[in-house]
C-alpha cells in the first residue's frame, strides 16, 4: 500500500521531475543499488546507438538512497500517469511498491521503477571503461547521454549523497569527451 503519494527518485526524476512536488526528502531503499545497466534507446540514446541510464537495480544486502517526492492528491493522477508513460516506455522497468526509510526517520512505501534484468535493455554488469565510451557517445531525444550522468552526478553531490563511482564515471566520460 502506498503512504501519501510518494515517488522515489534516484536519478533524472530527482533534478528534472517535470511536476511539481509537495515535499522532497532524501531517503533509502534497500535491497537494490543504482546503476548505468539501461541501454536507453529513447532518451539519451537510439536503437542504433543506445546510450545508459540509471537503474534500480536488485542487489542482495545493497541500498539506493535517493530522493523521496510526495505528490498532492490533486496533482497525483496526472503525476502518475506523466510518470508511468515516461518510465515504462519501454517496458524495461517493472513499477513496484517500495519500502522507503527517509533521512528524518519516517518510513513510507513509494511507487519506483526498477530494472527487469531479464529485458533486452539490461546492460548490468559493463565495466566502468565501457560505460564511459558508450555514454560519451551517445545521444537521443533529450540530449546528450553525457548530461544525463554530469546532472545527475552534481545534483547528488548538491543534496548531500556524493557518489564516488559515479564522480569517477563523469571524469572518465569529460576525458573522453575532451
Amino acid at each position: 500500500m502506498r503512504d501519501q503519494n510518494w515517488l522515489f527518485a534516484y536519478g533524472s526524476l530527482m533534478w528534472d521531475p517535470g511536476f511539481e512536488v509537495a515535499e522532497r526528502a532524501v531517503a533509502t531503499v534497500e535491497g537494490f543499488h543504482r546503476s548505468f545497466c539501461l541501454r536507453s534507446v529513447e532518451y539519451r540514446g537510439t536503437y542504433e546507438n543506445p546510450g545508459l541510464v540509471l537503474g534500480l537495480d536488485a542487489s542482495k544486502g545493497a541500498s539506493c538512497r535517493g530522493v523521496a517526492l510526495r505528490i498532492t492528491d490533486a496533482d497525483w493522477p496526472r503525476v502518475l500517469a506523466d510518470v508511468r508513460a515516461r518510465e515504462l516506455l519501454t517496458d524495461a522497468y517493472r513499477e513496484e511498491v517500495l519500502p522507503l526509510l527517509l533521512s528524518d526517520g519516517r518510513e513510507v512505501n513509494a511507487i519506483g521503477y526498477v530494472m527487469q534484468p531479464d529485458h533486452w535493455q539490461y546492460a548490468g554488469g559493463l565495466c566502468v571503461e565501457e560505460q564511459a565510451r558508450i555514454i560519451a557517445g551517445a545521444e537521443g531525444g533529450r540530449g546528450p547521454n553525457r548530461d544525463y550522468l554530469f546532472n545527475t552526478a552534481a545534483h547528488l553531490q548538491e543534496i548531500g549523497l556524493p557518489d564516488s563511482d559515479m564522480e569517477a564515471l563523469a571524469a572518465q566520460v569529460r576525458r573522453l569527451c575532451g
